[in-house]
C-alpha cells in the first residue's frame, strides 16, 4: 500500500473512531488543554503503532487500547497535580432534568469518587460504561473476564462507598 493510501486509510479510521479518543481524553483530563493535548498524543501514538496493526482484533479494540495505554502513561507523569471539583469541565454538569442543583451534585460526588479510582480502574469504567463486553475489555487491557467481573465488582462498591449511596 502506497503512503498516500495508508495517511488516507489512517486518517479515514481516526475520523470514524474520533468518539473513541475523545471519551478517553474526558476521562483522565479535566481542562480542554489537557484534552487537546492527549488528543493530539494519542493520534501521534496510533500513527506509530498504524503500520503493525494485522487486523486481528476490532480497529475500535486496538485503538482503545493505544488511547487507554497513552492516557495512563500521560496520567503517571502528570500525577502530581493535585485536581479539584472545581476543575471539572462545566459541559459535563449541564444536565437537563428539573433538579439541577442537586443532579449537579450528585454528578460532582461520582466525579470526585472516580479521581480516587485507580488508572486500570477508570479504564475498566470507561469501557464498561460504554457497554464493551467482557470479551472485549479483556483484549483491550489482557485482565481475564473473571478478573474483570471482580474488578467491576470492587469498582462499584468503592464508588457506591465514595458517595454515600449504599443500595
Amino acid at each position: 500500500m502506497a503512503t498516500d493510501q495508508i495517511q488516507e486509510r489512517f486518517l479515514e479510521l481516526i475520523q470514524e473512531n474520533a468518539g473513541i479518543i475523545h471519551k478517553v481524553c474526558h476521562l483522565y483530563c479535566h481542562s480542554a488543554q489537557d484534552r487537546q493535548d492527549l488528543f493530539q498524543e494519542i493520534i501521534v501514538q496510533l500513527w506509530k503503532a498504524f503500520p503493525k496493526f494485522r487486523n486481528e482484533s476490532k480497529i475500535s479494540t486496538w485503538m482503545y487500547r493505544i488511547a487507554l495505554n497513552t492516557a495512563i502513561s500521560d496520567f503517571r507523569k502528570q500525577q502530581r497535580r493535585i485536581i479539584t471539583t472545581s476543575e471539572l469541565p462545566a459541559e459535563s454538569m449541564e444536565l437537563q432534568e428539573h433538579n439541577i442543583l442537586e443532579q449537579k451534585e450528585r454528578l460532582a460526588l461520582l466525579q470526585e469518587a472516580v479521581t480516587h479510582l485507580s488508572d486500570i480502574e477508570k479504564a475498566i469504567l470507561m469501557l464498561y460504561l460504554e457497554e464493551n463486553n467482557y470479551q472485549e475489555m479483556e483484549e483491550v487491557l489482557g485482565i481475564g473476564q473473571a478478573n474483570l467481573r471482580v474488578k467491576i465488582n470492587r469498582i462499584k462498591e468503592k464508588l457506591r462507598r465514595h458517595t454515600g449511596q449504599m443500595q
